[in-house]
């Protein structure tokens, strides 16, 4: 497991196959009324627990893209850190997340493609020990670091 990156952000010549960064962050009230402003996606399996108690998830569910924009805070904050670009996203969605889950969000790195300065991140979701979601990320990373401004 590795800790975010002294200087904010891993270069390319850093990354290496299997290193791992994680954030466990909790689903609450206020981020999901967050990201619905956001996102403008008020669906009322969302929003409205009478409504969502009818539904097949038998209550209010978080938002997937929600969930799923932990992950890109540990790709952005971590693994690979500060430069890093996303350029592309899977996520297969496997569990629901409710208020008061712990969601903790998981980035591997699988693939480091040093002509193209683009790295293939395993992306993952979990509660606890449940798989929650997972995808594929490639994200393109700085190959140097620019030198501070004096």
């Amino acid at each position: 497991m590795v800790g975010a990156h002294p200087s904010g952000g891993y270069i390319l010549d850093e990354l290496t196959v299997g290193m791992t960064a994680e954030k466990t962050v909790e689903m609450t009230e206020q981020r999901i009324q967050q990201f619905a402003d956001a996102s403008d996606d008020f669906n009322p399996v969302h929003m409205d627990e009478a409504f969502a108690s009818k539904t097949a998830y038998r209550g209010r569910i978080a938002h997937g893209l929600l969930s799923a924009s932990f992950g890109s805070a540990v790709v952005g904050t971590m693994l690979p850190g500060a430069g890093a670009i996303y350029l592309s996203q899977t996520l297969s969605f496997e569990r629901p997340v409710r208020i008061g889950d712990q969601v903790t969000a998981r980035v591997t790195v699988a693939a480091v493609d040093m002509e193209s300065a683009r790295v293939t991140l395993k992306t993952e979701g979990y509660i606890g020990d449940q798989f929650i979601m997972g995808g594929e990320a490639i994200v393109r990373v700085p190959r140097r670091r620019r030198p501070a401004k004096g």
